[in-house]
């Protein structure tokens, strides 16, 4: 077992949000075809930290890998809109002409810089 995340991505993946995930060290598990139950399960979503959709006529797997993995992350990531009987069940639904793939992968994984983190003083306190 690898403390490694696992995203299980289904769809076309043309703009590379699986690269970079990878390369923010998250595993990659895609789905070729339809989104069933069974390639879920074969992809591994039930130990799955993300579920990200890039084809939202594949929309109907979402409520599926909620239901194998209720703690799994659901990311939409296409220029469509997600028809609205899972709409409200995305955790992130983005198009890629509003962010690229590398800001995506770092906004879900923590690896993007805060600067707005206060820095400590001297002493070691963080009161003004």
């Amino acid at each position: 077992m690898t403390d490694q995340p696992l995203a299980v991505i289904a769809g076309p993946d043309e703009h590379g949000l699986g690269e970079e995930l990878a390369a923010c060290g998250v595993a990659i598990n895609r789905i070729q075809g339809l989104v069933t139950a069974d390639a879920l399960a074969e992809a591994g979503i039930a130990d799955a930290a993300y579920f990200v959709l890039t084809d939202v006529e594949e929309a109907t797997g979402i409520p599926v890998a909620k239901e194998k993995n209720p703690e799994v992350q659901i990311v939409t990531y296409a220029s469509r809109s997600l028809p609205e009987f899972v709409a409200t069940v995305a955790d992130l639904a983005v198009g890629p002409e509003l962010l690229d793939a590398a800001t995506v992968a770092e906004e879900l994984t923590g690896d993007a810089d805060d600067p707005a983190e206060p820095a400590d003083d001297a002493d070691g306190s963080s009161e003004p």
